[in-house]
């Protein structure tokens, strides 16, 4: 069952023709976990298809709850609804920014949408031109920050917005954004028995009944979470030659300590670099995330047994997953300085030097000034995880999943990714997500119950490549090298200064990895997009 509905598709159901006329889906994405007791509620038949059901709960959450429908619904959702009789077209992304979506005004003024760019590039009044203020921004933080995308006048739509286009004008409105409201009357064990019954709740509403999932598996708690809790028979896992960046064995210990199988997709450097084109063109934005590469051999290894699987995405930024988040106290007041996320690849000097075309007023702390003045009387923490939510988990970490999983023909769902498990985080105290000795602490505590006490506690690695070593080898990176004294390279670099990077990473210094991988993956995708189209 595709998981898109695309625009103008025509809707098959048994509203009335009427109701067909006056509220119309033209463009859908997701999936809606709640939607038995929505069909209950709003009188539709659950014995439909999935397409006939969800197309109807946004008809009739729409004419029931108007704009404000999204407080009812949970699950994974982007749509646009027209409104036939008010002449008015409803767009909505979900509270996380889990499915993509889009929009750009023509020199006409029209307006084009769609939850792909692809869609948009392919609507008359399109004109394709490159965003190069983004490349700047791009630098520092491997991936699409903000509303604005590398194609100029392409916007998203940001997670928990709706927008409405009427009569040849725009409004944007915020139905929902993070909030973090700290009750200190609950115990550790308090905390992790709700985490755990929550999660015992949403689980059921993950897939139906008739639907067969299997799971993303890696060494980390919250994968191996995720699958104890859910009915999947198969798991997931990627793994490489290294032994040192291979988390496949710890995998494959833990679907035997659950009693699930494994398969294992054994990731080369020759499919890591000769994949990074198809990944780029699909992924319709650069993102220099090694681990996306990764992510989209695994996705195609998956598609080849199933079309659904579940992934552990959200538990790191709602609970204090990353190990920097312990420094969070130290940083205090210094936060709303300097950090705009995850990462944090190159300063401003550095790409001062290498840009042709540098902006003193493009700067990343731009993007979360406005994040900071919402959480100005929280702990450091609540604010790190506040910039992580909005910013990298939308730019990054969600749109990874949804663009790859949906080039290899497979359904991602991602259980601990839900308002209700947010709304736990958010009430949580920080003591109880982070202490001196380890993260996530009331989460893995919650994991205890269902997994050995060495997988709930073990400790994070993150989804690792061996790119850090595979791209000094002159045998893989011969494109690397090729794009850094390219033509198109040359129009925004200088050559020198990249080429310098390049160098010192290849003589010794490891640390310089990450810096080549953005300059090489924005190279990549500006050659699909700009050279040969």
């Amino acid at each position: 069952m595709p998981e898109t509905v695309q625009r103008n598709q025509k809707i098959h159901s048994p509203l009335t023709r009427e109701e067909i006329i006056m509220i119309k889906v033209q463009e859908y994405r997701g999936h809606i976990r709640n939607w038995e007791s929505l069909c209950r509620e709003l009188g539709i038949d659950t014995g439909l298809s999935r397409e006939e059901r969800e197309e109807q709960i946004l008809v009739k959450a729409y004419e029931t709850w108007g704009c404000h429908m999204a407080d009812h619904m949970h699950g994974m959702f982007a749509f646009a609804l027209w409104d036939d009789e008010e002449k008015e077209l409803f767009c909505l992304r979900d509270q996380f920014g889990t499915k993509p979506f889009f929009y750009y005004e023509t020199a006409d003024g029209d307006l084009l949408y769609g939850t792909s760019i692809r869609q948009i590039m392919e609507q008359p009044g399109f004109v394709k031109e490159l965003n190069e203020e983004m490349l700047q921004l791009y630098l520092t933080l491997t991936y699409v920050a903000g509303e604005n995308t590398f194609f100029r006048g392409v916007k998203k739509l940001l997670p928990g917005r709706y927008l409405i286009w009427k009569n040849g004008k725009m409004k944007i409105a915020r139905y929902w954004k993070p909030e973090f409201h700290p009750d200190e009357s609950k115990s550790l064990e308090e905390w992790a028995d709700e985490i755990h019954t929550t999660i015992q709740t949403i689980m059921p509403e993950v897939k139906a009944a008739d639907e067969t999932a299997e799971s993303f598996l890696s060494g980390g708690v919250d994968s191996s979470y995720v699958l104890a809790m859910s009915d999947a028979k198969m798991s997931d896992s990627c793994g490489y030659e290294e032994a040192r960046f291979d988390e496949s064995g710890l995998a494959k210990q833990t679907a035997d300590i659950l009693g699930r199988e494994n398969s294992r997709c054994l990731i080369t450097p020759e499919e890591y670099f000769g994949i990074v084109p198809w990944v780029m063109y699909n992924m319709e934005q650069p993102l220099g995330d090694a681990s996306a590469i990764a992510f989209a051999l695994a996705c195609r290894a998956t598609a080849e047994h199933t079309k659904l699987c579940y992934s552990g995405e959200g538990a790191d930024e709602f609970f204090g997953g990353y190990n920097m988040y312990r420094n969070a106290e130290r940083y205090g007041e210094n936060l709303k300085t300097f950090y705009v996320g995850n990462t944090n690849i190159m300063k401003e000097d550095e790409k001062q030097r290498i840009l042709k075309h540098y902006d003193p007023d493009v700067l990343p702390i731009e993007l979360v000034t406005s994040i900071y003045e919402e959480t100005e009387d929280l702990d450091p923490l609540s604010k790190m995880s506040n910039i992580d939510i909005q910013i990298w988990l939308e730019g990054d970490i969600y749109y990874n999943v949804d663009r790859m999983s949906s080039a290899a023909g497979l359904e991602i769902r991602m259980p601990l990714t839900d308002r209700r498990i947010f709304d736990i985080a958010s009430r949580m105290p920080s003591c109880y997500k982070v202490n001196e000795e380890q993260n996530k602490v009331a989460f893995r505590t919650a994991a205890a119950k269902v997994l050995p006490e060495e997988i709930a506690f073990r400790k994070k690695l993150g989804f690792i490549v061996p790119i850090r070593i595979w791209m000094a080898d002159e045998r893989y990176n011969q494109d690397v090298q090729a794009k850094f004294h390219s033509d198109y390279a040359e129009k925004f670099f200088n050559l020198d200064e990249i080429n310098a990077i390049f160098d010192d990473y290849v003589g010794g210094n490891s640390d310089n990895w990450r810096k080549v991988w953005t300059i090489y993956t924005f190279l990549v995708w500006y050659e699909e997009y700009f050279v040969k189209r």
